[in-house]
């Protein structure tokens, strides 16, 4: 594990957190809500990019108020027959996804997990991974995690998010895979605003809605190198329930 010494996000971004905490002028019943679920693996870089320059988006704008964000740190890893984690990038992918699961569980406001894992993303991108203990420093997190991939509840969480990944229809072919309102969107997961603010019936619009109905800013391109794509093992090792 890394350093225990604070990790210090970009400067804007825990201002735009903050700053989405602070912004109640849309009431929206938790019925009302857009579910948005991210299915990931911690060490995948174009997860990583999704999450730190796509996903953060939820917090600008007021976006956050009309999203239920669902985060599930699994993505193409399988269980082998003895029960234990293979990941697709490795062991310390089996271990981050879990830390992660952890986190999610531990706090549920996915203003406080969202940071976490963000910053773990983060130091992903900057090739610097095996320094996520760092990142316990963002709201003090403290050993929590730890302590609940020690004491093996992670692992328990991580069956869970395998069981619900390996039930999706359609099947999970990549990660960064998202889904909103029930809906896979599968290459177009880039585009992702533009589905929720098309989901979402209520009134007023946030910001984040009403700018992108006057621009086409959002839209992007990906190509076949920009996801990481589920293994042969997809194929020759299924769940063991």
């Amino acid at each position: 594990m890394g350093s225990s010494s604070s990790f210090h996000l970009n400067p804007c971004i825990p201002f735009l957190l903050a700053m989405c905490l602070l912004l109640g002028p849309i009431s929206v019943s938790s019925t009302e809500k857009v579910t948005v679920s991210l299915y990931y693996e911690s060490l995948c870089p174009y997860c990583a990019n999704f999450i730190v320059n796509s996903l953060v988006k939820v917090f600008q704008k007021g976006l956050n108020s009309v999203v239920h964000l669902r985060l599930i740190p699994w993505g193409n890893s399988w269980i082998q027959s003895n029960g234990s984690f293979s990941c697709q990038h490795g062991p310390d992918e089996c271990l981050l996804n879990t830390i992660q699961a952890c986190a999610i569980n531990i706090y549920p406001n996915v203003n406080q997990h969202f940071r976490f894992v963000y910053c773990i993303e983060r130091l992903r991108l900057e090739g610097k991974h095996t320094e996520w203990g760092r990142c316990l420093g963002v709201d003090k997190m403290g050993r929590s995690p730890i302590d609940c991939y020690n004491n093996g509840r992670g692992h328990q969480l991580e069956r869970k998010y395998a069981e619900e990944t390996d039930r999706l229809k359609p099947p999970l072919r990549f990660v960064p895979w998202v889904i909103v309102n029930g809906h896979a969107l599968q290459e177009d997961f880039p585009n992702f605003v533009r589905y929720v603010c098309q989901a979402y019936k209520g009134r007023p619009l946030p910001e984040a809605c009403t700018s992108i109905q006057s621009t086409d800013d959002s839209l992007e391109e990906i190509s076949f190198n920009s996801v990481c794509y589920a293994g042969e093992h997809k194929n020759s090792t299924s769940l063991q329930h």
